[in-house]
């Protein structure tokens, strides 16, 4: 009767576990709708404006930063 219990207890976090995993993937990465299963689909490919580009990569470094910190700054390993 216990192990019946302790197996449906756990059955039931894992499938929570999931579908929360799931379920945030465009939420949680600031993309919307295509964005969010396609990122390629939303880069772009035509020429920068002048001082455009470097502003996009201090932009893209920066964000990167952020999101490095916001994951702990490393890995599993490290």
């Amino acid at each position: 009767m216990t192990r019946t219990i302790f197996y449906k207890v756990t059955l039931s976090l894992a499938l929570a576990t999931l579908l929360a995993g799931c379920g945030g993937g465009g939420r949680s990465s600031g993309l919307g709708g295509e964005c969010a299963w396609y990122r390629s689909s939303c880069q772009y490919e035509g020429s920068y404006e002048e001082g455009e580009r470097d502003y996009a990569e201090r932009e893209a470094a920066r964000l990167n930063r952020r999101q490095s910190s916001r994951l702990g700054g490393g890995g599993w390993f490290w």
